[in-house]
This record gives C-alpha cells, structure tokens and sequence, in this order.
C-alpha cells in the first residue's frame, strides 16, 4: 500500500520530534542514575559518556540495516580533498560560535553557563580534562552522529537531520551560551559524517573545538563579542555549510552498495 505525501511528512515529522527526544530522555535517564551512583556530576557525565560509547559501539560494530541509509559513503580517495575544506569550515565554526556566544553571556549573562563552569571547577581539573577531552567528544559523537543522525537520514533528509541533530545537541547543553557556541559546530559534524559514515573525524573535530575554546582565553575573543561580528561569522558559516551540505549530497559513490552506511564501532 503506497502512503500519501502528506502522510509521508506527517510520519517523517513525527519521526523526527520522537525519536531524538526518546534517544535523549534514555540519556538522562543514565545521566541521572550515574549521578546518584557517583555523586560527583562531572565525573558522572564522564562514566556516562565511555557507557554511551560502549553500547552505540555494540550496536554499531553489527553493521546494522537499520543504522545504513543511501547514499553510500563518497570513496575514500576523495576524503583529503574534503577533510581541507572541513578543517577552514571548522575554523569558521569555532569563530562564528565563540561570536554568538560571547555576545550573548555580555548581554544578557547566563545562570546556566555560569554553574556548569562551577560544577567544572568544583569538580577538578582532571575530572573536567576527562569529560572535556575525552568522554564529551567520544559519547556525544556516538550519541549524536552515531546513532541519532543516521535513525533520521533513514527517513528524513540530509538538510532536516542535519538541523534536528544540530539543535537537540545544541539544546542538551543546557543554556543559551552553550547552546550558541555549539551549534555551528553540531552542523558541521553532521555534514562530516554524512560525508564519511565514521566517527572518529567527528570525534577529532570535536576534541579540537573544546580543547581550542579551553586553550584561547576569552579576553583575545572580546573584539568578536558584538552583534556585527556575530552575525557576518555566522552568515559565512553558513554559506560553508551550505557548500558542505550540496557536496555531500552530490549523490551516491559509483560502485557502492546502499548498505555501506552503517559504520563500525572502530569508527
């Protein structure tokens, strides 16, 4: 029985409102179970993170149909030429994030991004190397790239997952600096493994965007804390994600099979 457009939509919007708000409620769910376990916050997230990676992993390493989608992956020859344009792209995300944010926390200030740097001091400079450099890129990729990101793409567009995934990574931050910060970056690392069908690219962005906003201090960003540079950053930004997202969907590699897509644990 062939299904209606509309109807076609009506179950592509459902998917993509339930289903991500499912994957993140089981994430807190086991957020909240470890800090009760633990008792410590940061070191919690961090536990929660290699746990995140262990079963996305699992799931992963079975090269299930259900986490493959079409087209398949570009040739990997075709990967160098790519990973330059990603690399100023990822540059453009940090400046364009770090922008918005800052303007915002001089702004209007944020209770939310305040305690997260409390709980962070609070907690250690190991423990929040852990989480920082660690268990945050590694579980979050899994969580975000891994398996939400594709359970979209079998239903809904590159352009649409692409935007969800972005905006529920965004909004599982916590607070609007965080949010702003991350945004450019959740867009691109999507684009990344739409492109590749593996995680450890986006896991190495993802590292070097927190090591890069631990490391610069935020006094040699002050220029950049300002709506004018916000927004000319974030329409660049734009514009390279758009570019990024009409290669990446510049249709199927020859030769590949449609249930290349799946990836592996090791990826």
């Amino acid at each position: 029985m062939t299904t209606s457009p509309i109807t076609s939509r009506l179950l592509g919007i459902g998917w993509c409102v339930l289903m991500p708000f499912a994957a993140v409620a089981v994430y807190f769910g086991l957020g909240t179970f470890a800090v009760l376990l633990i008792g410590e916050p940061i070191v919690a997230t961090a536990v929660l993170g290699m746990l995140v990676v262990g079963l996305v992993g699992s799931a992963r390493i079975q090269r299930p149909r259900w986490l493959a989608h079409a087209p398949a992956p570009r040739p990997r020859s075709e990967i160098p030429r790519f990973g330059w344009t990603v690399l100023g792209s990822a540059v453009l995300a940090f400046l364009a994030g770090q922008s918005l944010a800052l303007w915002i926390y001089v702004t209007a200030g944020s209770a939310g991004f305040d305690a997260s740097n409390q709980a962070k001091h609070a907690a250690g400079a190991m423990a929040t190397l852990l989480l920082t450099l660690v268990a945050a890129p590694a579980g979050e990729e899994a969580l975000f790239r891994g398996l939400i990101y594709p359970l979209l793409r079998k239903r809904v567009s590159i352009l649409v997952s692409t935007l969800v995934t972005a905006v529920v990574f965004g909004l599982l931050h916590g607070n609007a600096v965080q949010f702003a910060s991350t945004l450019p970056l959740a867009v691109l690392l999507a684009l990344v493994y739409e492109r590749t069908r593996a995680l450890w690219p986006c896991v190495l962005l993802h590292l070097g965007f927190n090591l890069a906003a631990a490391l610069v201090p935020a006094q040699a960003l002050g220029a950049l804390a300002n709506p004018v540079s916000a927004v000319f950053l974030c329409l660049a930004f734009a514009g390279c994600a758009v570019g990024l997202c009409w290669r990446v969907a510049g249709g199927p590699a020859p030769g590949a099979g449609a249930g290349a897509g799946g990836g592996s644990a090791t990826q």
